[in-house]
């Protein structure tokens, strides 16, 4: 957003779609030290993922957002970096072997002493607490109820007819979720960019959760297989431990080992516990009582290599919770490649999986995947849970645009994919008659 003050992003993303990488690599659309600042919205990795690209080309500003948000960036930045790392090296490899060379360099977007160099930029705000960007503009960040310390933002900024201000949802929650308090409204707004990930659908109910997750837990284990779930070390993979604490509690399955083979995982667990002030009434009774969802009997944290290799030679069924989300990378592919082929094992998604990921290429019903350089025939049970995601649907986008006091002048629909985004923006068209409009890649809008 540029003003005739400050400069700034909103957000400064990785895309993990395939066809799509070029965006990564690619050279910003905009000179990096000229921006004042970047406001984060929240620090899952499509949202915070190139910040050390950023600071690398000479970004010198501050990067405003919760401390919750800061304390999950590092972790999520520096595990990142790790990723790239060893994706890279291990690329190299295979190619030299294969005599033959990528599309993309065999290098890392980023190493992990860039990504170290980008996290004193990053400074904590409350919320609540109103920004000064300067010359007018000002930002205040509110509880969007997505992830731990996840934020709506609105800034409000001057104009030849006095004030304006445009409120961006980031990524919204839902509400009457597990944790974290419910969204907070939008209040008053001249524009708002909004998200529609799942603007086009409704998940099932919290009771559905359940009773499917038991469901396919008590069958899988009647077959002797290993449920293997993908998941976001961010909000999702401390919802699957809250869930799963509460059905052994019930005693509503086996109580098999658990095991979080995320070392990133781990660590933003040990944030979650850092601040219980961001939890909602039911979590806060649950740790009066000592029931915690990140301790409980069966449970177990996989630190290092060798500990995750040993979980491929358990005999009987586990359950595996291991990044990343949309198995882009990370400990879930060696994983996938035990099981995937296993008709007795299942594949757990409880996430949503991006156009062009290995995820989604599982979920679509692919016959066979390659992982790892390697093609495996796909006979594990793949099963999916919608209502798992932490992301507004349908109806808590509408919800969340009810608390507008007032009707925009414009709504922008963005972060969806096509069918979706245009699916929302003409049913706020049909039921408020709104200008509303769904931009492209690089398209430029002036406000006024």
């Amino acid at each position: 957003m540029e003003t005739d003050g400050p400069r700034f992003l909103v957000d400064c993303g990785l895309t993990q779609e395939r066809e799509l990488q070029d965006r990564n690599w690619g050279p910003f659309r905009f000179p990096p030290q000229s921006l004042d600042a970047v406001l984060l919205t929240h620090a899952h990795v499509d949202h915070c993922g190139l910040i050390p690209r950023l600071v690398c080309e000479g970004f010198r500003g501050r990067i405003y957002c919760t401390e919750a948000t800061a304390e999950i960036a590092r972790i999520i930045l520096l595990d990142t970096a790790h990723i790239q790392e060893e994706d890279a090296a291990f690329k190299k490899r295979r190619h030299e072997q294969e005599k033959r060379r990528g599309k993309y360099p065999e290098v890392p977007l980023f190493t992990t002493k860039e990504a170290e160099a980008s996290l004193p930029f990053l400074s904590p705000v409350k919320y609540g607490e109103m920004v000064t960007l300067g010359e007018g503009v000002t930002a205040r960040f509110d509880d969007a109820g997505h992830v731990l310390g996840s934020s709506t933002i609105r800034v409000t900024f001057p104009t030849d007819g006095g004030r304006r201000t445009i409120a961006f949802s980031g990524d919204l929650g839902r509400w009457d979720r597990p944790i974290l308090r419910d969204p907070q409204l939008p209040g008053e707004a001249d524009y708002v960019v909004m998200e529609s990930t799942y603007g086009d659908r409704v998940h099932e109910e919290t009771e559905d959760i359940r009773r499917l997750m038991a469901d396919i837990i008590n069958s899988t284990y009647k077959a002797g297989g290993n449920i293997i779930i993908p998941s976001f070390a961010n909000q999702r993979a401390q919802e699957i431990l809250y869930y799963m604490n509460d059905l052994l509690r019930a005693d509503e399955i086996p109580h098999i080992m658990v095991f979080l083979d995320s070392p990133m995982a781990a660590e933003i667990t040990e944030v979650f516990k850092r601040h219980p002030e961001l939890f909602d009434r039911e979590m806060l009774g649950l740790l009066r009582r000592n029931h915690s969802p990140f301790e409980f009997p069966g449970f177990k944290v996989v630190t290092t290599t060798d500990e995750s290799k040993a979980l491929n030679h358990i005999t009987g069924t586990i359950m595996i919770i291991a990044g990343s989300g949309m198995c882009t990378g990370g400990r879930i592919k060696h994983h996938l490649v035990t099981n995937i082929s296993r008709p007795e094992s299942t594949i757990l998604f409880v996430g949503y999986q991006a156009t062009g990921t290995l995820g989604r290429q599982i979920v679509d019903g692919a016959k066979g995947v390659r992982i790892l350089g390697q093609y495996y025939p796909v006979r594990a049970r793949i099963a999916q849970i919608h209502g798992f995601s932490s992301h507004a649907d349908r109806n808590d986008l509408l919800r969340w645009l009810s608390g507008l006091t007032k009707a925009p002048r414009h709504l922008f629909i963005t972060h969806g994919e096509g069918p979706s985004a245009r699916s929302f923006a003409a049913l706020l068209r049909q039921k408020h008659g709104w200008q509303v409009s769904v931009p492209g890649y690089g398209d430029e809008v002036i406000l006024d």
